[in-house]
């Protein structure tokens, strides 16, 4: 597409059109189609009676139409620079030389000559000054419109068709306008209050973004004049507690209680979290008697990590309310202009809007933008113009505004919410507007920014200016105007009296748990649960997995995997961990437990072991095989998701806490990939339910296992999760067989309680032989967190090697070599929580032994080593001797031959002892 910016362009149009004159197959498509329907527009256009008329239209200006058509495209382009968008600036920005008259060819004299408008207003002929007036009303006002650089026409024109009959009018019934100036009170006079009360507590104010609340209740509203149903809403810790007050409705007695001195939170367990950062859910109804349900994420001070989780939470909201069509709930994300530019799980959220496995329908971004990051400038915090440009990589109409013209931002958030469920794609709004005070209450920001802190200090609040401007219109009296604004004081200092009227006790009437969303479940428990299933169910599973649709025809190399699976069934052949893990998915979902597995390569797998898609090799249709177990059967989905740990992790541990019935797996391509999803592990997994209440499911399957491939992809970094582990907070295993595999999948799901688990999947061992499971131990048992030594005989056991995953079956072709019959060999398969009980039990049966021994092949300061000695030391009354690789920077090393040196030191260690 052709720009019509500069002066060089206009000529370029000149020489273009007297080319296809000559020749119209002498251009391209796009200017044919340009030229023709300037053509056109000549041909409709009125005749003057002589082409010297002042103001005529005529012939004569068919080259200066051009290139007045060529104006009107760059105001579209390029007018939102010249827009007033700055609070704290005193008009304008500077003039944008590229919207001069003179490049385009066009002077002073041409101002009263009438020209066509176009698309712009209808055709209409109009005087050139005219003209620009209108584009400057419409472009260049308090908001600026980005939308040009979108390729879709259709989305393009939906805008246009939006705002420029308007020409910068926005018009609202006295009813609105005054709901407004409520909201802009409610918020100013929240952080008043909050500020002179509670001197010195940090609360992260909205103060010079309250346009903010108006903003979120025109989301509400209008979300309820559209059918949408909820609204799944993430955002930063500044202003919200304003939001939690005058947009979810939190009650002001509930916060100011949490101010108090005295607080405890109302919890069953956990550490709980600052009052900034807690979630809350509540149906609010709106003016118009609509309901509508707003969802906000807890979150952490991590900014934007939130972001992926509110998209999982919103994709699961849509899937239980059968919303298809993704129209009945909204993603809200509320951003800071440092952190939208600066974070790149920012660009993963936006990378994936609008892919199968993970699109919600389009999301709605606000950008509270208050200009400073901290201390950072924007000139310090980026290289683009806008802090929203990172948008544009998805074509996201951007609208930016300027935060003292609540009508102009309530405007265009009703715009985006109509463009979103037009198109189903994200919509961005950047409100321009300032922080009051430092990063928080007790920061100076004068020491840093002197000049922008002068400036802030004097600016009036945003409610004296639209007070002025609704008294000049006639909207309210000043009078009236007092009164609204005494209403939300009066109102706030009733609440405060009545919490300290209660004293250290709850206001009456309030329930501690209104509007949580925290959930409180059973204490972890090790009692087993029935995971196995019939041979009946086994042979429905395993019919589903390898039959294939009439007519299709899979690559050969599919085929004999298939026809392998199908034999050994039918065989009773041991089977492998692919198998396992596909008899668990279908087990699972011909029982009703529907399956959702995401990741780097996840339908084929990293090692070519799942193939959940099989490809027809003549027409590329696909099947999926778990899809078909039985008619009725629940729903399984498999992803490959974009190149992201973090983005994509964070959207699957949303859905796993808005879906909890659903087994929820996200797979890392190599363990070591988790490392790029640290911020989601450590914020969100290990401690959201001590901290929010918000309990998860999510399974994280990890390839792990020491092979002589080099220091990256050994290590899942085991040692890591281990360190977090407390207050049975999360599951983690490294196992040894299939079919623990399979119980343990089962299990996830058929137990009472919520909890991540994280497990070293296997890379060498998918295929290992010695690692196969017999068909029987799926049709009975469960999973064992410990595996005692089957063939040892605790009376002439010496010596008790205690190991976790892959090297277990080192140590047994070891034991094998040296025909040791005094070594008896315990596997670990769940090393948190730790069965200590089960423990004890192994310390008791194997009492008379020397020496104690773990083994792993990770090196020393890493793998489980540090985790469980002292444990073992607890349960065996001595502490382990240790087996396994020397202390070491790097995770492995990265020759094969030191590999297998360092690996047969360690085993001779082992049996050493």
């Amino acid at each position: 597409m052709v720009t019509f910016a500069t002066r060089s362009n206009a000529d370029i149009i000149d020489l273009n059109y007297e080319k296809w004159k000559s020749d119209p197959l002498s251009v391209e498509e796009n200017w044919r189609a340009f030229f023709e329907g300037f053509e056109l527009a000549l041909a409709s256009a009125p005749k003057s009676k002589s082409s010297s008329t002042a103001g005529g239209y005529s012939a004569s200006n068919g080259s200066k139409q051009m290139h007045v058509s060529s104006l009107i495209y760059a105001y579209r382009s390029l007018g939102h620079t010249q827009a007033h968008l700055d609070p704290l600036s005193s008009g304008s920005p500077p003039p944008n030389p590229a919207l001069n008259i003179e490049e385009f060819g066009l002077t002073e004299a041409d101002l009263d000559t009438r020209f066509d408008s176009g698309h712009f207003l209808d055709g209409q002929q109009i005087k050139l000054r005219d003209l620009i007036e209108a584009l400057r009303k419409t472009y260049c006002s308090s908001i600026g419109y980005e939308y040009i650089h979108m390729q879709n026409t259709e989305a393009r024109r939906w805008i246009q068709s939006k705002i420029e009959p308007l020409q910068g009018r926005i018009e609202f019934s006295e009813l609105i306008k005054t709901r407004i100036l409520r909201k802009v009170f409610a918020a100013e006079t929240f952080e008043r209050f909050i500020h002179t009360r509670y001197s010195g507590q940090k609360r992260f104010s909205l103060e010079g973004g309250e346009t903010l609340i108006p903003c979120l209740d025109n989301v509400l509203e209008h979300c309820g004049r559209l059918g949408i149903k909820e609204v799944v809403m993430g955002m930063a810790h500044r202003g919200r507690l304003n939001v939690l007050a005058n947009t979810l409705k939190k009650s002001y007695e509930f916060i100011f209680e949490e101010f108090g001195d005295n607080y405890m939170p109302n919890t069953i367990g956990g550490d709980g979290d600052v009052k900034y950062h807690l979630g809350y859910e509540k149906v609010i109804e709106t003016k118009e008697g609509h309901y509508v349900e707003i969802r906000l994420a807890s979150n952490p001070s991590h900014l934007e990590a939130v972001n992926p989780v509110v998209e999982g939470k919103a994709r699961a909201r849509q899937r239980i309310l059968g919303d298809t069509k993704r129209d009945k709930v909204l993603p809200v994300l509320v951003h800071g202009d440092a952190a939208f530019a600066g974070q790149g799980v920012v660009a993963e959220v936006l990378n994936f809007s609008q892919l199968p496995g993970y699109r919600t329908g389009g999301t709605l971004h606000i950008v509270v933008n208050n200009q400073i990051g901290f201390t950072t400038t924007p000139e310090e915090a980026r290289s683009t113009r806008y802090c929203t440009d990172i948008a544009k990589m998805i074509e996201a109409p951007i609208f930016h505004v300027n935060g003292d013209d609540p009508l102009a931002v309530v405007f265009v958030t009703m715009l985006a919410i109509e463009y979103r469920q037009t198109f189903s794609s994200d919509v961005v709004i950047d409100m321009y507007c300032y922080r009051k005070h430092g990063h928080n209450e007790a920061d100076e920001p004068m020491f840093t920014s002197p000049e922008l802190y002068d400036k802030i200090a004097k600016h009036p609040p945003v409610s004296a200016i639209l007070s002025k401007r609704f008294i000049a219109d006639g909207t309210l009296s000043e009078e009236r105007i007092e009164e609204i604004k005494q209403e939300y004081e009066t109102s706030l200092n009733n609440s405060l009296e009545r919490v300290k009227i209660a004293g250290e006790k709850q206001v009456e009437g309030r329930s501690p748990f209104t509007g949580s969303n925290a959930i409180f479940q059973p204490k972890y428990s090790f009692t087993p649960v029935e995971t196995a299933v019939s041979h009946e169910i086994l042979d429905t599973v395993v019919k589903g997995l390898t039959s294939l649709p009439p007519n299709f025809e899979p690559n050969r190399k599919i085929k004999r995997f298939l026809d392998t699976r199908r034999k050994a069934f039918e065989k009773n052949e041991p089977i492998d961990w692919s198998y396992a893990e596909a008899l668990a998915f279908g087990t699972l979902l011909e029982q009703g437990t529907p399956v959702r597995l995401s990741g780097q390569d996840s339908e084929r797998g990293t090692f070519s072991q799942r193939h959940a898609v099989i490809h027809d090799v003549n027409t590329d249709e696909r099947h999926v095989p778990l899809l078909n177990i039985k008619e009725g059967q629940a729903r399984f989905c498999v992803y490959n998701s974009l190149l992201s740990e973090a983005g994509v992790l964070g959207f699957d541990f949303g859905y796993s806490l808005d879906y909890p019935r659903m087994l929820c797996l996200w797979e890392a391509q190599f363990g070591d990939f988790a490392n790029g999803a640290q911020v989601i592990i450590d914020q969100f997994i290990i401690c959201s339910e001590s901290k929010w209440g918000r309990v998860s499911g999510l399974v994280m399957l990890l390839p792990h296992g020491y092979e002589g491939q080099g220091p990256e992809h050994s290590s899942a970094r085991l040692e890591r999760f281990l360190q977090s582990c407390a207050e049975d907070n999360i599951q983690v295993c490294n196992l040894t067989s299939p079919v623990q595999y399979f119980h343990l999948l089962r299990r996830q799901m058929m137990r009472e309680f919520r909890k991540p688990l994280v497990i070293m999947a296997p890379k060498s061992m998918l295929r290992l032989k010695d690692a196969a499971s017999p068909w029987t131990e799926f049709e009975t048992g469960s999973f064992q967190e410990i595996i005692d030594d089957a063939q040892a005989d605790p009376a002439k056991t010496k010596r008790l090697i205690l190991c976790s995953g892959k090297v277990y079956y080192d140590l047994i072709k070891k034991r094998q070599e040296l025909k040791d019959a005094s070594t008896a060999i315990v596997r670990v398969e769940q090393l948190y929580p730790l069965h200590e009980d089960r423990l004890k039990e192994i310390a008791a049966k194997y009492g008379k032994i020397k020496t104690l021994v773990w083994c792993q092949e990770e090196s020393q300061n890493m793998g489980a080593y540090s985790f469980i000695a002292p444990r073992l030391e607890r349960a065996f009354g001595k502490r382990p001797v240790y087996a396994g690789r020397d202390e070491s920077a790097s995770p492995a090393v990265g020759v094969m031959t030191l590999h297998k040196k360092e690996l047969a030191q360690f085993l001779a260690d082992a049996f050493a002892q």
